[in-house]
């Protein structure tokens, strides 16, 4: 039996005498109080499941934000790997061509050194022709020798004759010494020429390669090993590539489940909100009926300071209902101004203030816009914020903000005479706290402007 049906057999039972219409309402009176405190128990009940069911969403909304990333870097982590398989085969053919130059540099040296070789011979030739040059001059010397002598013994008659000789033999003395230095020189440089030859030449029957071509050779060793690297390398990137995309699409059919359970979350959720707020309008007075009595209350105070503004020309109809949101520069997390942040910086503080002494469970009361804009919140959470503290920021600076959240959106679109809700609190740095909330529309000269959110702890 119901609370409403014992009111409505109350009204319409016809008492035949005052003692028994007296003892009926005796009885049912006997009957409904303990029915009224099942049923505030089991608001109660509901209440704490609403709780739990909203502490689990928030858990599952953690875990779907980590899958995301996670997803979000199996995909890059793929294109990385991608990148690297392209650089590995390009190092590959690097590699391949590094080996075929070093082959042809090798193959064009011992090439050079035949023709040094050549140059060797061409010299030694050279020398030769030298040595013969010298043999004549001696031989010149000593005809130029003899004939000097036959020339003094000739007396006046062969004295012309001695001064040609004397003449041939200086000049066969500067041959021989010519020819001596050539074949020195020539001598030198064949030797230095050999050595280079043999340098540049890969005889396989030397029992140690030439310094060039060990170099040659070790660079084509390091090219090999270059190369086994990089074919290892990209078969690691291959297997790797492979895992990858596995658990890629283990991932993204874990964020499948996990979308399904939030789902499912949500509707168990929602339907514990309902169940209170039904048994709240049913009239019986349960835990949070005070704040919904509140937040009514303070929702029709809005509203009035609202039209009150509207008729004295305080604010025009476009700057009330202005939804073009300006951002402050600068502002993490990001604070916005519009048309009435001076109107409502002056008039909602004396209404929002109030309710926080209404319990100490209450946590806040603001006003927000249909869009879930907070121009001004309570006086404590209205701290200035600081350049590069992000947490701090989001703990204290909660006003001129934008909360456009699941429970925010809700509140501020809501039209029926109240909503309560369970959510999480975002306080900054990984800390939410876990509050009910009640939400009660404000309207503007019969317009939708927003609610009225009252916040309060378990």
């Amino acid at each position: 039996m119901s609370l409403m049906w014992w009111k409505r057999r109350s009204e319409t039972a016809q008492p035949a005498v005052p003692a028994a219409s007296g003892a009926l309402d005796a009885l049912a009176k006997l009957e409904a109080e303990p029915l009224m405190a099942l049923i505030r128990k089991v608001a109660r009940s509901v209440s704490s499941v609403g709780k739990d069911a909203a502490e689990v969403r928030g858990v599952l909304e953690d875990t779907q934000k980590v899958v995301v990333a996670q997803c979000e870097a199996m995909g890059a982590l793929s294109s990385d790997l991608a990148l690297v398989r392209g650089a590995q085969q390009a190092i590959s053919h690097s590699t391949e061509q590094s080996r075929s130059a070093v082959s042809r540099a090798a193959h064009a040296l011992e090439g050079v050194g035949n023709e040094v070789g050549g140059i060797v011979q061409t010299l030694r030739q050279v020398s030769d022709a030298a040595s013969e040059i010298t043999k004549i001059a001696l031989q010149t010397r000593l005809v130029a020798f003899n004939a000097s002598v036959e020339a003094g013994r000739a007396g006046e008659a062969g004295k012309g004759f001695g001064v040609v000789a004397d003449a041939v033999k200086a000049l066969a003395g500067q041959v021989e010494n010519s020819s001596k230095s050539i074949m020195g020189t020539v001598a030198n440089l064949d030797a230095r020429i050999e050595l280079f030859s043999r340098e540049l030449r890969n005889d396989p029957n030397q029992t140690q390669k030439s310094l060039i071509h060990q170099a040659f050779a070790d660079v084509q060793a390091d090219v090999g090993r270059i190369a086994d690297s990089a074919s290892q390398s990209a078969l690691t990137i291959d297997s790797l590539s492979g895992r990858a995309a596995e658990l890629e699409q283990e991932v993204q059919q874990a964020m499948i489940s996990l979308d399904t359970a939030f789902a499912c979350s949500d509707r168990f959720l929602k339907m514990s909100e309902q169940l209170i707020e039904q048994i709240a309008g049913s009239g019986v007075e349960v835990d949070d009926a005070p704040y919904i009595r509140a937040a009514q209350g303070a929702a029709l105070e809005i509203s009035t300071l609202l039209e009150q503004a509207l008729k004295t020309g305080a604010i025009k109809p476009a700057q009330l209902f202005d939804d073009n949101y300006r951002p402050l520069a600068g502002s993490n997390p990001a604070q916005h101004v519009t048309g009435f942040v001076d109107l409502a910086d002056r008039q909602f503080p004396a209404v929002q203030e109030k309710l926080l002494s209404l319990s100490d469970k209450v946590v806040y009361c603001i006003a927000v816009d249909r869009n879930g804009y907070v121009a001004t919140h309570n006086k404590k959470y209205c701290q200035p914020q600081r350049a590069g503290d992000v947490v701090w920021n989001t703990a204290n600076s909660r006003y001129r903000r934008i909360f456009n959240d699941r429970t925010g959106l809700a509140s501020a679109r809501n039209q029926r005479p109240f909503l309560l809700q369970t959510y999480r609190r975002d306080m900054g740095g990984g800390r939410f706290v876990l509050l009910k909330e009640v939400s009660a529309p404000i309207e503007v000269n019969g317009k939708h402007w927003g609610g009225l959110r009252l916040a309060f702890n378990f």
